[in-house]
Protein backbone atom coordinates (compact mmCIF):
# COMPACT_ATOMS: atom_id res chain seq x y z
CA UNK A 1 0.00 0.00 0.00
CA UNK A 2 2.87 2.39 0.78
CA UNK A 3 4.16 2.87 -2.76
CA UNK A 4 4.48 6.67 -2.78
CA UNK A 5 7.54 8.55 -1.53
CA UNK A 6 7.24 9.35 2.21
CA UNK A 7 9.62 12.29 1.74
CA UNK A 8 7.26 14.01 -0.70
CA UNK A 9 3.86 12.99 0.74
CA UNK A 10 2.36 14.68 3.81
CA UNK A 11 3.33 13.11 7.14
CA UNK A 12 1.02 10.24 8.12
CA UNK A 13 -0.82 9.81 4.81
CA UNK A 14 0.92 6.60 3.70
CA UNK A 15 0.37 3.25 5.39
CA UNK A 16 2.00 -0.15 5.62
CA UNK A 17 0.31 -3.29 4.29
CA UNK A 18 -0.09 -5.12 7.61
CA UNK A 19 -1.74 -4.36 10.94
CA UNK A 20 -1.94 -6.16 14.29
CA UNK A 21 -5.35 -6.39 15.99
CA UNK A 22 -6.62 -7.55 19.39
CA UNK A 23 -10.03 -7.48 21.10
CA UNK A 24 -10.37 -6.64 24.78
CA UNK A 25 -12.93 -7.58 27.43
CA UNK A 26 -13.04 -7.66 31.25
CA UNK A 27 -11.39 -11.11 31.11
CA UNK A 28 -8.46 -10.09 28.90
CA UNK A 29 -7.39 -9.64 25.29
CA UNK A 30 -7.72 -11.98 22.32
CA UNK A 31 -4.89 -11.70 19.82
CA UNK A 32 -4.12 -14.05 16.94
CA UNK A 33 -0.39 -13.60 17.42
CA UNK A 34 0.28 -12.39 13.90
CA UNK A 35 -0.18 -9.39 11.65
CA UNK A 36 -2.98 -9.34 9.09
CA UNK A 37 -3.64 -7.34 5.92
CA UNK A 38 -4.80 -3.79 6.62
CA UNK A 39 -8.52 -3.36 6.03
CA UNK A 40 -11.42 -1.20 7.09
CA UNK A 41 -12.81 -1.87 10.57
CA UNK A 42 -16.48 -2.22 11.45
CA UNK A 43 -17.96 -0.23 14.33
CA UNK A 44 -21.45 -0.33 15.77
CA UNK A 45 -22.99 3.16 15.39
CA UNK A 46 -23.47 3.22 19.15
CA UNK A 47 -19.85 2.39 20.00
CA UNK A 48 -18.69 4.10 23.18
CA UNK A 49 -15.65 5.66 21.48
CA UNK A 50 -17.83 7.47 18.94
CA UNK A 51 -20.06 9.06 21.56
CA UNK A 52 -17.99 9.47 24.71
CA UNK A 53 -14.42 9.75 23.48
CA UNK A 54 -13.09 6.50 24.97
CA UNK A 55 -10.19 6.32 22.57
CA UNK A 56 -6.47 6.99 22.80
CA UNK A 57 -3.33 6.28 20.83
CA UNK A 58 0.45 6.23 21.00
CA UNK A 59 3.14 7.28 18.55
CA UNK A 60 6.64 5.82 18.20
CA UNK A 61 9.17 5.24 15.43
CA UNK A 62 11.28 2.48 13.99
CA UNK A 63 14.49 3.77 12.39
CA UNK A 64 16.76 2.25 9.76
CA UNK A 65 20.21 1.80 11.33
CA UNK A 66 23.59 2.40 9.72
CA UNK A 67 24.11 -1.37 9.49
CA UNK A 68 20.84 -1.85 7.60
CA UNK A 69 18.84 -3.24 10.52
CA UNK A 70 15.76 -1.50 11.96
CA UNK A 71 15.30 -0.49 15.61
CA UNK A 72 12.35 0.95 17.53
CA UNK A 73 13.25 3.95 19.67
CA UNK A 74 12.24 3.78 23.35
CA UNK A 75 9.75 0.97 22.86
CA UNK A 76 9.29 0.25 26.57
CA UNK A 77 8.65 3.90 27.43
CA UNK A 78 5.97 4.24 24.77
CA UNK A 79 4.30 1.05 25.95
CA UNK A 80 4.27 2.40 29.52
CA UNK A 81 2.74 5.72 28.44
CA UNK A 82 0.11 3.98 26.30
CA UNK A 83 -0.96 1.85 29.26
CA UNK A 84 -1.31 4.99 31.39
CA UNK A 85 -3.54 6.67 28.78
CA UNK A 86 -5.69 3.54 28.48
CA UNK A 87 -6.06 3.27 32.25
CA UNK A 88 -7.00 6.94 32.66
CA UNK A 89 -9.81 6.40 30.14
CA UNK A 90 -10.92 3.39 32.23
CA UNK A 91 -10.53 1.01 29.30
CA UNK A 92 -9.22 -2.56 29.72
CA UNK A 93 -5.44 -2.20 30.07
CA UNK A 94 -3.43 -4.73 28.02
CA UNK A 95 -0.43 -6.51 29.48
CA UNK A 96 2.97 -5.07 28.64
CA UNK A 97 4.02 -8.31 26.92
CA UNK A 98 0.98 -8.26 24.63
CA UNK A 99 1.64 -4.67 23.61
CA UNK A 100 5.30 -5.41 23.01
CA UNK A 101 4.40 -8.37 20.77
CA UNK A 102 1.85 -6.35 18.81
CA UNK A 103 4.17 -3.38 18.34
CA UNK A 104 7.06 -5.58 17.27
CA UNK A 105 5.04 -7.77 14.93
CA UNK A 106 3.52 -4.72 13.24
CA UNK A 107 7.03 -3.38 12.65
CA UNK A 108 8.32 -6.73 11.37
CA UNK A 109 5.38 -7.16 8.99
CA UNK A 110 6.03 -3.71 7.49
CA UNK A 111 9.83 -3.72 7.41
CA UNK A 112 9.88 -3.25 3.65
CA UNK A 113 8.07 0.06 4.10
CA UNK A 114 10.66 1.48 6.51
CA UNK A 115 12.34 4.36 4.65
CA UNK A 116 16.03 5.23 4.97
CA UNK A 117 17.18 8.03 7.25
CA UNK A 118 16.03 10.69 7.83
CA UNK A 119 12.71 8.91 7.37
CA UNK A 120 11.24 6.29 9.69
CA UNK A 121 8.37 3.85 10.14
CA UNK A 122 5.85 5.53 12.43
CA UNK A 123 3.85 3.14 14.62
CA UNK A 124 0.37 4.25 15.71
CA UNK A 125 -1.15 1.91 18.33
CA UNK A 126 -4.81 2.81 18.81
CA UNK A 127 -7.43 1.86 21.39
CA UNK A 128 -11.22 2.21 20.95
CA UNK A 129 -13.99 1.61 23.49
CA UNK A 130 -16.43 -0.72 21.72
CA UNK A 131 -19.47 -1.14 24.00
CA UNK A 132 -22.63 -0.38 21.95
CA UNK A 133 -24.24 1.85 24.56
CA UNK A 134 -25.28 5.48 24.01
CA UNK A 135 -26.46 5.76 27.61
CA UNK A 136 -23.01 5.20 29.11
CA UNK A 137 -21.75 8.76 29.49
CA UNK A 138 -20.85 8.03 33.11
CA UNK A 139 -19.68 4.44 32.62
CA UNK A 140 -16.57 3.01 30.96
CA UNK A 141 -16.51 0.68 27.99
CA UNK A 142 -15.79 -2.87 29.08
CA UNK A 143 -14.87 -4.03 25.58
CA UNK A 144 -12.24 -2.54 23.31
CA UNK A 145 -10.49 -2.77 19.97
CA UNK A 146 -6.71 -2.47 19.92
CA UNK A 147 -4.67 -2.20 16.74
CA UNK A 148 -1.22 -1.11 15.62
CA UNK A 149 -1.06 0.80 12.35
CA UNK A 150 2.18 1.79 10.60
CA UNK A 151 3.07 4.73 8.36
CA UNK A 152 6.33 5.41 6.48
CA UNK A 153 7.13 9.07 7.12
CA UNK A 154 9.59 11.84 6.40
CA UNK A 155 9.63 15.26 8.08
CA UNK A 156 6.61 16.28 10.16
CA UNK A 157 6.78 19.93 9.16
CA UNK A 158 6.82 20.63 5.43
CA UNK A 159 10.16 22.06 4.39
CA UNK A 160 12.31 19.95 6.72
CA UNK A 161 14.39 21.61 9.44
CA UNK A 162 13.31 25.24 9.29
CA UNK A 163 12.55 27.92 11.88
CA UNK A 164 8.90 27.84 12.90
CA UNK A 165 6.68 30.79 13.68
CA UNK A 166 4.50 30.55 16.81
CA UNK A 167 1.68 32.56 18.29
CA UNK A 168 1.99 32.98 22.06
CA UNK A 169 -1.55 32.44 23.35
CA UNK A 170 -2.18 33.55 26.92
CA UNK A 171 -5.98 33.43 27.14
CA UNK A 172 -7.31 30.23 25.56
CA UNK A 173 -6.41 26.98 27.36
CA UNK A 174 -4.93 24.17 25.27
CA UNK A 175 -7.01 21.51 27.04
CA UNK A 176 -8.64 20.76 30.39
CA UNK A 177 -6.02 20.71 33.18
CA UNK A 178 -6.59 17.11 34.33
CA UNK A 179 -6.74 15.60 30.82
CA UNK A 180 -3.69 17.06 29.13
CA UNK A 181 -1.35 14.11 29.72
CA UNK A 182 -3.60 11.56 27.96
CA UNK A 183 -2.63 10.92 24.34
CA UNK A 184 -6.19 11.11 23.07
CA UNK A 185 -7.83 12.75 20.08
CA UNK A 186 -10.19 14.53 22.46
CA UNK A 187 -7.12 16.19 23.96
CA UNK A 188 -5.58 17.27 20.66
CA UNK A 189 -8.79 18.51 19.08
CA UNK A 190 -9.17 21.16 21.78
CA UNK A 191 -6.14 22.94 20.32
CA UNK A 192 -7.26 22.51 16.70
CA UNK A 193 -9.60 25.51 16.44
CA UNK A 194 -7.25 28.02 18.09
CA UNK A 195 -4.37 26.74 15.95
CA UNK A 196 -6.32 27.03 12.70
CA UNK A 197 -7.49 30.52 13.69
CA UNK A 198 -3.91 31.55 14.44
CA UNK A 199 -2.68 30.19 11.12
CA UNK A 200 -5.39 32.07 9.25
CA UNK A 201 -4.89 35.34 11.12
CA UNK A 202 -1.10 35.37 11.52
CA UNK A 203 0.35 32.75 9.18
CA UNK A 204 2.05 30.90 12.05
CA UNK A 205 2.94 27.21 12.17
CA UNK A 206 1.73 26.51 15.70
CA UNK A 207 0.31 28.07 18.87
CA UNK A 208 2.29 28.02 22.11
CA UNK A 209 -0.26 27.90 24.92
CA UNK A 210 0.61 29.96 27.98
CA UNK A 211 -2.81 30.28 29.58
CA UNK A 212 -2.82 33.06 32.17
CA UNK A 213 0.89 33.40 31.48
CA UNK A 214 1.74 29.79 32.44
CA UNK A 215 3.46 28.12 29.48
CA UNK A 216 2.74 24.44 28.77
CA UNK A 217 3.14 23.29 25.15
CA UNK A 218 1.77 23.68 21.63
CA UNK A 219 -1.10 21.54 20.39
CA UNK A 220 1.20 18.59 19.80
CA UNK A 221 4.76 19.32 20.99
CA UNK A 222 6.72 20.19 24.14
CA UNK A 223 8.53 23.54 24.44
CA UNK A 224 12.20 24.18 25.34
CA UNK A 225 14.57 27.09 25.78
CA UNK A 226 18.33 26.53 25.59
CA UNK A 227 21.56 28.51 25.64
CA UNK A 228 25.17 27.42 25.86
CA UNK A 229 24.77 26.28 29.46
CA UNK A 230 21.12 25.67 30.35
CA UNK A 231 18.13 23.72 29.07
CA UNK A 232 14.78 24.99 30.37
CA UNK A 233 11.39 23.30 30.02
CA UNK A 234 8.08 23.22 31.86
CA UNK A 235 7.88 20.86 34.85
CA UNK A 236 5.53 17.93 34.36
CA UNK A 237 1.95 17.88 35.59
CA UNK A 238 -1.37 16.59 34.22
CA UNK A 239 -2.00 19.62 32.00
CA UNK A 240 0.19 18.55 29.06
CA UNK A 241 1.76 15.51 27.44
CA UNK A 242 4.73 13.80 29.11
CA UNK A 243 6.77 13.54 25.93
CA UNK A 244 9.15 10.62 25.43
CA UNK A 245 11.22 12.82 23.14
CA UNK A 246 11.16 15.47 25.87
CA UNK A 247 12.58 12.94 28.31
CA UNK A 248 15.22 11.87 25.78
CA UNK A 249 16.35 15.45 25.23
CA UNK A 250 16.67 16.12 28.95
CA UNK A 251 18.76 12.98 29.42
CA UNK A 252 21.01 13.73 26.44
CA UNK A 253 21.43 17.37 27.45
CA UNK A 254 22.50 16.21 30.91
CA UNK A 255 25.04 13.87 29.32
CA UNK A 256 26.34 16.80 27.24
CA UNK A 257 26.87 18.96 30.34
CA UNK A 258 23.85 21.28 30.23
CA UNK A 259 22.19 22.35 33.46
CA UNK A 260 18.55 21.28 33.40
CA UNK A 261 15.74 23.48 34.73
CA UNK A 262 12.28 21.90 34.87
CA UNK A 263 10.04 24.63 36.23
CA UNK A 264 7.25 27.07 35.49
CA UNK A 265 7.97 29.32 32.53
CA UNK A 266 6.00 32.59 32.55
CA UNK A 267 5.07 33.93 29.13
CA UNK A 268 6.82 37.17 30.10
CA UNK A 269 10.12 35.31 30.54
CA UNK A 270 9.86 33.83 27.05
CA UNK A 271 9.45 37.28 25.54
CA UNK A 272 12.32 38.64 27.60
CA UNK A 273 14.68 35.89 26.38
CA UNK A 274 14.00 36.02 22.64
CA UNK A 275 17.21 37.92 21.96
CA UNK A 276 19.68 35.63 23.74
CA UNK A 277 18.04 32.19 24.09
CA UNK A 278 17.25 29.52 21.50
CA UNK A 279 13.80 27.95 21.54
CA UNK A 280 12.47 24.75 20.00
CA UNK A 281 9.65 22.21 20.04
CA UNK A 282 10.02 18.48 20.54
CA UNK A 283 7.93 15.41 19.81
CA UNK A 284 8.11 11.94 18.31
CA UNK A 285 6.89 13.20 14.95
CA UNK A 286 8.82 16.49 14.82
CA UNK A 287 11.93 15.26 16.74
CA UNK A 288 13.32 18.78 17.41
CA UNK A 289 11.88 21.74 15.51
CA UNK A 290 13.56 25.17 15.96
CA UNK A 291 11.46 28.27 16.60
CA UNK A 292 12.40 31.36 14.58
CA UNK A 293 9.79 33.89 15.73
CA UNK A 294 7.01 34.50 18.23
CA UNK A 295 3.92 36.62 17.76
CA UNK A 296 2.37 38.07 20.91
CA UNK A 297 0.16 40.99 21.90
CA UNK A 298 3.24 43.20 21.79
CA UNK A 299 4.12 42.24 18.21
CA UNK A 300 6.52 39.89 16.45
CA UNK A 301 9.76 38.89 18.17
CA UNK A 302 12.60 37.17 16.35
CA UNK A 303 14.30 34.33 18.28
CA UNK A 304 17.99 35.17 18.07
CA UNK A 305 18.75 35.76 14.40
CA UNK A 306 15.60 33.88 13.38
CA UNK A 307 17.52 30.78 12.28
CA UNK A 308 18.03 27.39 13.97
CA UNK A 309 20.55 27.93 16.79
CA UNK A 310 23.72 25.89 17.39
CA UNK A 311 22.53 24.33 20.64
CA UNK A 312 19.23 23.32 19.09
CA UNK A 313 20.99 21.69 16.14
CA UNK A 314 23.52 20.04 18.46
CA UNK A 315 20.79 18.42 20.54
CA UNK A 316 18.84 17.39 17.46
CA UNK A 317 21.86 15.74 15.86
CA UNK A 318 22.74 13.94 19.08
CA UNK A 319 19.21 12.52 19.27
CA UNK A 320 19.10 11.54 15.58
CA UNK A 321 22.49 9.84 15.89
CA UNK A 322 21.23 7.58 18.67
CA UNK A 323 17.98 6.85 16.84
CA UNK A 324 19.83 5.89 13.64
CA UNK A 325 22.60 3.85 15.23
CA UNK A 326 25.28 6.40 14.34
CA UNK A 327 26.09 6.87 18.03
CA UNK A 328 26.33 4.62 21.06
CA UNK A 329 23.16 3.78 23.00
CA UNK A 330 24.21 4.17 26.66
CA UNK A 331 20.61 4.25 27.92
CA UNK A 332 19.45 1.19 25.93
CA UNK A 333 16.81 3.08 23.99
CA UNK A 334 17.04 1.03 20.78
CA UNK A 335 15.18 -2.26 20.34
CA UNK A 336 16.10 -4.20 17.19
CA UNK A 337 13.14 -5.30 15.09
CA UNK A 338 13.48 -9.06 14.53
Amino acid sequence: MATADPFSEPFGTLFGDQITVAHGSPTGYTYSGAAQPIADISLHPGSHALHYGSTCFEGLKAHTQLDGSVAIFRLNDHIARFRISIGLLRLPVPDTDLLRDMFMQAAVANLEHTPPQPGSLYLRPTMLGMDPNIGAAAAPSETSLLYVLTSPVGDYFAGGIRPLSLLLETKTPRTTPHFGSIKSGANYVMALGPTLDAKAAHGVDQVLFATSGDTTETGAANFFMVDDHRLITRHLDDSFLHGVTRSSIITMATDLGYTIEERSIPASEILERTGDTEMFLSGTAAIIAPIGSLISESGTSKIGDGQPGPNTLKLRQALVDVQSGAAADPHNWRTTVE
